[in-house]
């Protein structure tokens, strides 16, 4: 437990400072970043040796880069337009982590089952959010994804402090703790979108 939280932690540190240091990076290098984080995650689930050891921290690392870089811009946009938006999205990001961790390393029940439909359903609503980018937006549809996004990440919170708990060994923290980063970032941009786009 103490390992996979630990390597969160420096996941969203690297997170942190990367979107920092892109705050002035165009929205298309923005989106390049992106892509390439979306392509780095692709590669880490098909390649087990990315996903263990010292080269997966270092992967996971790289994933954290290139998400932050691509928010970068992004969140620069908000704090200047929308600081409120910024604060609530951080605010009830850390809420419902704590929450719903807490939730799934208490829930006595195995939830193992629930991990491939609920990140099934994650990577659908990102394809169709990146898509979204490419041809022209989502129109109304945008909170419903959004929503989608958000509940989906949370429960896959749940899961995998529950898995966590019941089956975690050393070879799964880093994948452990790359699917929980990688549902924060997801939560804090669908939260971000919805009370930005008030």
């Amino acid at each position: 437990m103490g390992q996979v939280l630990s390597l969160v932690a420096v996941a969203l540190g690297i997170c942190a400072l990367a979107t920092y240091l892109g705050r002035d990076l165009a929205f298309s290098t923005a989106r390049v970043f992106s892509f390439a984080g979306l392509g780095l995650l692709i590669v880490q689930s098909f390649v087990a040796p990315l996903r263990r050891g010292g080269l997966g921290v270092l992967w996971l690392g790289l994933i954290a880069m290139a998400i932050g870089y691509g928010l970068g811009p992004f969140i620069a946009f908000y704090v200047d337009t929308n600081p409120s938006a910024v604060t609530s999205a951080v605010g009830l990001t850390a809420l419902t982590v704590l929450g719903m961790g807490a939730a799934g390393f208490a829930w006595s029940k195995d939830l193992k089952g629930w991990m491939k439909p609920l990140s099934y359903v994650v990577l659908g609503a990102v394809v169709i959010s990146i898509g979204s980018l490419i041809f022209g937006g989502l129109g109304s549809l945008s909170p419903i994804i959004s929503i989608v996004i958000l509940v989906a990440s949370a429960a896959l919170i749940l899961v995998d402090f529950n898995y966590v708990r019941k089956h975690a060994t050393e070879d799964d923290v880093i994948w452990l703790a790359t699917g929980i980063f990688v549902s924060i970032i997801n939560i804090f941009i669908s939260l971000l979108s919805l009370f930005g786009n008030r």
